[in-house]
């Protein structure tokens, strides 16, 4: 029997393969589960899109590999996005690259740009990716607490300047996830002037940055002036277009972080179909804020519907003004983990321990927004039931 690497036998199973392993032995044993423990939008693909993606599919030029970089026109595309929603200006070139999904990208430019034992910054709790490679890579990981009384921002004076000064990299996510923070762009200037005082590369995971309600609406952190000097952005068509297996999204910003996450991905992929790069094309340029609004008002109704469950039951909520997750302390006497498993066995729904996110979430759980009106109304009928 072949024996793994030690990189990775000491990496615990992916969170959400593990959590869907639990629901489908429920679901075998004949329980109804509700799970709102994945961030996964249930509301399909637009149709315009699909009907791009069946077009280009039959263009037998598709059907070659396509550019490493990924096609001129999805970069060309994002480039548009970038000037018309955040007023800044990328070479698509240059500062553009396709990803296959920005999870593929995050988890890549570690091996890019960290050696062994080399010092990177993460948010805690956080998007399990960053610290899985953090890890792979040999990294010494330094803790940024994300903490309700700082609106879930890192204290970046709190960081000890031997950490800032060793530092390789940081990463910030904004709206954020696991805990529906948002940030300003006045934050955002200050982790910029972080980045650029101690020669840190800052990595902003944006995923939920179209994901927004109440008149907030998220910045990018290149609309900071200089910020392509220091600073990646990770922007995802998953979420905004709800094309989460569709696996599209780019790196945009600081040309040197774009080429150095380019030799890792020449090395390691061959692109992203070409046929979905252009369906992403059209989204992007197909009115897109037209449909983000549209589940954003989606997501709004079934957050306010959470929100007004969980506060008739007792707990101290605040609607989140980004992503689409609610972030929920766990009752006194309870563990995030013993919270959970109390509700799959009582209630039959299925949320997120908190710990799964990083030390500091042990004391929350996640719930997501991403399942039909319906079943989230049931969901909340069952909780108050059972609490």
């Amino acid at each position: 029997m072949p024996q793994v690497a030690k990189r990775i036998a000491s990496v615990p199973p992916y969170l959400f393969a593990r959590m869907d392993k639990v629901r489908k032995d429920l679901v075998a044993r004949g329980v109804d589960v509700i799970s709102l423990a994945i961030g996964d939008p249930d509301v399909p693909t637009p149709d315009y899109v699909v009907d791009a993606l069946y077009q280009a599919a039959q263009d037998p030029a598709t059907h070659r590999y396509p550019p490493y970089e990924g096609t001129a026109e999805f970069r060309r595309a994002m480039a548009r996005r970038y000037r018309e929603r955040f007023g800044v200006e990328v070479d698509p070139d240059r500062e553009v690259m396709t990803l296959i999904g920005s999870k593929e990208g995050i988890a890549h430019l570690f091996w890019a740009f960290v050696d062994p034992g080399d010092v990177v910054i993460l948010p805690d709790p956080a998007y399990p990716v960053y610290r899985t490679h953090a890890a792979l890579c040999g990294a010494r990981i330094h803790a940024m607490p994300l903490l309700p009384e700082s609106g879930f921002l890192p204290d970046l004076e709190a960081i000890p300047e031997e950490v800032a000064r060793a530092a390789k990299l940081m990463f910030i996510n904004y709206p954020n996830n696991p805990t529906a923070g948002v940030a300003d762009l006045e934050f955002m200037r200050r982790a910029v002037d972080f980045a650029r005082r101690y020669d840190v590369l800052l990595c902003h995971d944006a995923a939920y940055i179209e994901n927004t309600y109440d008149g907030f609406v998220a910045p990018s952190v290149l609309q900071v002036e200089g910020a392509k000097d220091v600073a990646l952005e990770f922007y995802s068509l998953s979420k905004p277009f709800n094309m989460t297996g569709w696996r599209l999204a780019a790196a945009v910003g600081n040309a040197a972080a774009v080429a150095g996450l380019g030799v890792i991905k020449t090395n390691t992929d061959s692109g992203q179909f070409a046929a979905v790069q252009r369906a992403g094309v059209k989204a992007l340029e197909d009115n897109p804020d037209r449909f983000i609004a549209s589940m954003n008002e989606v997501y709004r109704q079934r957050r306010d519907l959470v929100v007004s469950t969980l506060r008739d039951i007792g707990f101290d909520v605040t609607p989140p003004r980004g992503s689409f997750y609610i972030w929920l302390r766990v009752p006194p006497g309870y563990t995030d983990e013993e919270f959970s498993t109390n509700l799959l066995e009582k209630a039959g729904v299925m949320v997120t321990p908190g710990s799964a996110y990083g030390e500091t979430g042990r004391s929350f759980v996640r719930i997501s927004l991403t399942v039909p009106t319906s079943r989230l109304e049931e969901a909340m009928r069952r909780l108050r039931d059972s609490l």
